[in-house]
């Protein structure tokens, strides 16, 4: 049986609170002490009795309870359908960080890399479903229809044990800061990785125009511009399938590369590179797995958040896919060219073949489209703070515009002032990353479910591991990302060569 619409609840509700009167209340009453049901009348014409309360006074018991707010259906226009909101999901975790892992894999070995995006992978996505959970607990206890990963937290800590009560406003500052530094740090490296693509694939393909980077990541930023200045996600969508559908060809070519000819591999690859790099590695596979600001936002934009959660739902199959993707291009990757891999492995592909920078091209576009929806994180935190200072609608969209602007801005400034940006991103992601990924949604679910930690405080358990992963990756991550941020400024700023 179907559930009830919630304007069919509301009208149901409406007509039975409207008709019944004061002998029936009587009846009803009379009818639950008999059957020694002592409750209020008031409890018994809530929505749980809705549609059974009949003009003799018979009690049916309701066939269907209907949906909490949360998990109900979103007519409204805005709305996003389930394939809509894969696609998002699928092109927020598929970007640049993915084309990065063969280098990371560099860092770990091929054997040790592989299993590292195993556990990484599982343990994140782990925090994201116990962030999801605890999201739609606190939804349904207070009545909202939506929630935030801030408000969350900020939630949680308030209805945890006491000791956490007094860090609930510093836990929606913290999180919305590190939101705002890891979404907009993976914009900043949009800024690098579309216009090195793009300009290897157009210097080899014409022999050489001495156009600089600078230029090409100049060129960038109107169109950039204009993509952020689409107002809702819901509009993004066309946009979103048009660069999902170029990701999805950029990366059947660029795995065909690494694949073609497989046994005719560069050079032999070990399985463990030993412990001094694995912080590094951890910092990348972060940097490529993490994405959790994405989880709340697109199931708040869903027509039916119902089909979101759960073991087939929306989030876990987009996830499986793409850590699917992780493991092949990263192991495939490094086994292919070994030491000589790049930042990126579509700037290994061969310089003499056309496929090979129609490629680039086509993933430089693929990523450059997906900008606006790694933006759409921050400004979505942003916005209440940007809305409630100014009265007027006109007065609201200019200021909102105005930071659309200067986010952007920002992001291209600082890619074009730091030709190695990787550096500082890695720093950002081993900090804010994995605070977000790793060490916050523990207790957020602790605290949301508290006293409960589940049998054998399996919630504590998990929590523990989760957080002490999150611990080490941010120590060894930050750590090591600091010393190269050092080592790059002590040899002097360079741009990264040109290979053809």
């Amino acid at each position: 049986m179907q559930y009830e619409s919630s304007k069919e609840q509301s009208d149901s509700k409406n007509t039975t609170d409207d008709t019944i009167g004061e002998s029936t209340k009587f009846i009803l009453e009379n009818h639950l002490e008999n059957n020694g049901n002592h409750i209020k009348i008031e409890d018994a014409l809530t929505e749980k009795y809705e549609g059974a309360i009949q003009e003799n006074g018979t009690i049916y018991k309701p066939t269907k309870k209907p949906l909490p707010r949360h998990l109900s259906d979103r007519n409204h226009s805005l709305a996003t359908t389930d394939l809509e909101t894969m696609v998002h999901l699928l092109k927020g975790n598929i970007g640049p960080g993915i084309l990065a892992l063969p280098h990371a894999f560099m860092n770990a070995g091929l054997w040790v890399g592989a299993a590292g995006i195993l556990l990484l992978g599982g343990t994140c996505i782990m925090g994201k479903h116990m962030l999801l959970c605890s999201a739609h607990r606190l939804c349904r206890d207070n009545d909202l229809a939506t929630i935030a990963y801030e408000d969350a937290a900020e939630l949680a800590f308030r209805r945890g044990p006491k000791i956490f009560h007094r860090f609930s406003s510093t836990i929606h500052f913290i999180i919305i800061l590190f939101l705002g530094l890891t979404q907009l740090g993976f914009c900043t490296v949009y800024f690098v990785f579309v216009p090195q693509n793009i300009r290897q694939a157009v210097e080899c393909m014409t022999g050489g125009t001495g156009i600089s980077q600078f230029t090409y990541q100049t060129a960038m930023l109107l169109p950039v511009l204009l993509l952020c200045y689409i107002p809702h996600l819901k509009y993004l969508a066309p946009i979103s399938m048009v660069a999902s559908t170029l990701k999805a060809f950029g990366l059947v070519f660029t795995f065909w590369y690494l694949v073609k000819d497989l046994p005719d591999v560069h050079e032999p690859v070990p399985g463990f590179a030993g412990w001094s790099t694995m912080p590094l590695y951890f910092g990348s596979t972060i940097y490529a797995i993490g994405s959790i600001g994405l989880v709340l936002p697109l199931e708040n934009k869903m027509q039916t958040p119902r089909n979101y959660g759960g073991l087939t739902g929306v989030m876990q199959t987009g996830l499986m896919i793409a850590m699917s993707l992780y493991i092949a291009v990263g192991f495939y990757g490094y086994y292919r060219y070994g030491s000589t891999i790049q930042g990126s492995v579509t700037l290994n592909l061969p310089s003499s073949e056309l496929l090979a920078q129609i490629t680039k091209i086509i993933i430089g576009i693929s990523v450059l489209l997906t900008y606006p929806v790694q933006y759409y994180v921050p400004l979505t935190a942003m916005q209440p703070f940007i809305r409630k200072r100014w009265e007027t609608k006109r007065s609201k969209d200019i200021a909102e515009y105005t930071v659309r602007t200067i986010l952007v801005l920002l992001t291209y400034i600082f890619a074009v002032s730091v030709p190695n940006i990787g550096l500082f991103v890695s720093l950002v992601g081993a900090v804010a990353a994995t605070t977000l990924a790793f060490i916050i949604p523990p207790f957020v679910e602790i605290c949301t479910f508290w006293p409960d930690t589940g049998r054998f405080h399996i919630r504590i358990i998990r929590g523990v591991y989760i957080f002490a992963l999150g611990v080490l990756g941010f120590v060894t991550g930050a750590n090591s990302s600091i010393q190269g941020i050092i080592k790059f400024f002590s040899d002097g700023k360079q741009e990264p060569p040109l290979y053809c």
